[in-house]
């Protein structure tokens, strides 16, 4: 972490800019996804980094790679890459609340039928030991139909969050070229 200017710093050494990106990928280099392994190094190393520091990403490079037009464009491809991933993971995280939604309402439903038929085994079976246990039994199941959703709305969506701040703080990372 560089104290003087309150940056968090990744630094990459690679001898060409296009090992950071996905070369199978048929995209102009601008639009271009990275390369798998340089995503997971970059977002590894930024998730050790502080919350809320800006992040710096230093690119070492030799001398003619880093005068060539890629590296000259390099900011604003990591910039989009970043942006696209943050806006992906978006899109996941609407997505499984919508799925939640929809669990939810059948997991009620679900609750209000155990519930309704605990109550009517209690009444049709009377100071009846299989009675008590058929209603706590439907109890049980129509809690456990709303487990899902529970766990959608209660926990599965914070790590999906910090993932998505962590890739737009990507996005507006300062890129910094070092010629070596």
């Amino acid at each position: 972490m560089d104290q003087r200017q309150k940056l968090a710093v990744i630094e990459l050494q690679v001898e060409k800019v296009g090992q950071l990106f996905d070369t199978l990928d048929p995209m102009p280099f601008r639009e271009r996804d990275l390369d798998r392994e340089a995503e997971d190094y970059i977002i590894g190393w930024a998730r050790e980094l502080p919350r809320k520091a800006p992040i710096r990403i230093l690119i070492h490079l030799p001398a003619p790679e880093a005068a060539s037009e890629q590296a000259q464009i390099l900011k604003q491809a990591m910039g989009r890459y970043f942006s696209y991933r943050a806006d992906a993971v978006s899109r996941d995280l609407s997505e499984r609340f919508r799925i939640g939604r929809y669990s939810l309402l059948v997991g009620l439903c679900m609750l209000s039928l155990c519930v309704m038929g605990g109550r009517l085994a209690v009444r049709v079976l009377p100071s009846s030991q299989f009675g008590d246990l058929l209603n706590e039994g439907l109890i049980i199941l129509g809690w456990v139909a709303n487990w899902r959703p529970i766990e959608i709305f209660l926990y599965d969506w914070w790590p999906i969050v910090r993932h998505r701040n962590l890739l737009r703080r990507l996005a507006v990372a300062e890129i910094v070229i070092a010629a070596r």
